[in-house]
């Protein structure tokens, strides 16, 4: 049977302060209390929601005060361990730096909004924008949008705020119209999570 179950994360953003509270839940109409979030950590550990690290509450998942450790892949999988959701990758920063990008594949034609935020600064500063390493531009607020995003726009990318530091890069991946959605649920295990960059 076809099930549509995504993955949704609140704050919806890839990238978290260490000390942050993050929520994990497996949306599905059809069973809402069928799922469990399990992760794969850069650790390499792999389980599914417990006390050791989050709180669970029927098929949802919260981490109260995250960790660089929580960093890796986490999906829904259903009671009986044989369907998987598509996987989201959070990476949780020990530095004063973080992009806010968005957790799942966005589709082609859609604009991205990227945010580099500080830990410490209480109003919007300047921020500079790099993809795969490569300067792209500076804006005055620390705000970017990507405009009609196409599959070239795909890749790492990362901002720098003059005198606070570089956020951690994140994988912004793009999607055609006719691709499988984000939420689509498949009978194989995620693979294991990318390497992530801890600054």
């Amino acid at each position: 049977m076809f099930v549509d179950v995504r993955l949704t994360v609140s704050p919806s953003s890839s990238q978290i302060f260490q000390g942050d509270s993050v929520s994990l839940s497996c949306e599905d109409e059809d069973r809402p209390d069928g799922w469990t979030v399990r992760r794969n950590t850069t650790e390499g550990e792999v389980s599914q929601c417990n006390s050791m690290w989050g709180r669970s509450d029927g098929s949802s998942c919260t981490i109260e005060f995250a960790f660089p450790v929580d960093s890796g892949s986490y999906w829904c999988e259903s009671s009986d361990g044989s369907i998987f959701s598509s996987m989201i990758n959070l990476t949780v920063s020990g530095g004063s730096v973080i992009l806010q990008s968005p957790v799942l594949p966005v589709m082609e034609g859609d604009d991205v909004n990227l945010t580099c935020r500080t830990e410490t600064a209480t109003s919007n500063l300047p921020a500079d924008f790099y993809k795969d390493g490569s300067f792209m531009r500076t804006e005055p607020a620390g705000h970017m949008t990507i405009h009609h995003v196409s599959r070239s726009d795909e890749g790492q990318y990362k901002c720098n705020m003059s005198g606070h530091g570089e956020s951690p890069s994140s994988w912004i991946s793009v999607t055609g119209t006719t691709s499988t959605t984000p939420g689509s649920t498949t009978s194989t295990p995620p693979s294991d999570p990318p390497v992530f960059l801890f600054i």
